[in-house]
């Protein structure tokens, strides 16, 4: 469909060689044209010339020519306007041309990519990925397991012993004697009352050293 639109690639050629010889075309009728205005300009001075040398009839053929020259430049001008517009024409199909083989190339390079990377040989390749990264875990885990005398041991006997040492630690802690007495409250006596003594009983040590601070404090 392209083809018949725009042509095959030897009439995109032929198009280019048209748009040249339209240029030479072209820059030849400006030259013709050129020309003309300068023989029209010729005319009017000649006309001039004659008028003041009162020679009526050459000055009318000066202008005649004149006008026959203005024809020439009117037809060359419209020729011209023609070239433009088959240019123009010419200059827009080829680059419509170039856009649509640009495209069908880069459509082109597009299905070659698709084709190279298929979802068959995406879904391979992560399957693929999966499969050394199981590999990878196994072998870590292999290497991570003890060994030797360490593979022997059982982790419940180990818990149950770390169990007895937390035990024993914790006993040890509360069988250790305190560093310092808890204060023994104090016994408010009125002034000029004696505090009631209790029945006379045999005393430790630490009693009768605590009864005797708490006389002092009522003097």
């Amino acid at each position: 469909m392209f083809n018949r639109l725009f042509g095959k690639p030897k009439e995109q050629a032929n198009a280019l060689t048209t748009l040249d010889k339209l240029h030479e075309t072209l820059e030849m009728l400006e030259k013709k044209e050129k020309v003309l205005e300068k023989k029209v300009a010729a005319e009017v001075e000649k006309a001039k010339e004659f008028t003041r040398a009162k020679n009526k009839r050459a000055a009318i053929q000066c202008l005649k020519r004149k006008r026959l020259y203005e024809q020439q430049i009117e037809q060359l001008g419209n020729f011209q306007l023609r070239i433009h517009d088959q240019m123009i024409m010419l200059e827009g199909a080829k680059a419509t041309t170039e856009t649509v083989e640009a495209l069908r190339t880069g459509a082109a390079a597009m299905k070659a990519m698709q084709k190279a990377t298929n979802i068959d040989d995406v879904d391979k390749t992560m399957d693929e990925i999966n499969e050394q990264t199981e590999n990878m875990k196994q072998i870590q885990e292999a290497l991570s397991a003890p060994i030797g005398a360490a593979a022997d041991f059982d982790e419940d006997e180990l818990e149950a012993e770390l169990e007895e040492l937390e035990g024993a630690e914790l006993e040890e802690q509360l069988l250790q004697p305190a560093t310092t007495a808890p204060a023994a409250p104090v016994q408010y006596v009125p002034v000029g009352r004696q505090p009631t003594r209790p029945a006379p009983q045999k005393n430790t040590a630490e009693e009768d050293e605590l009864a005797a601070l708490q006389a002092e404090m009522a003097l």
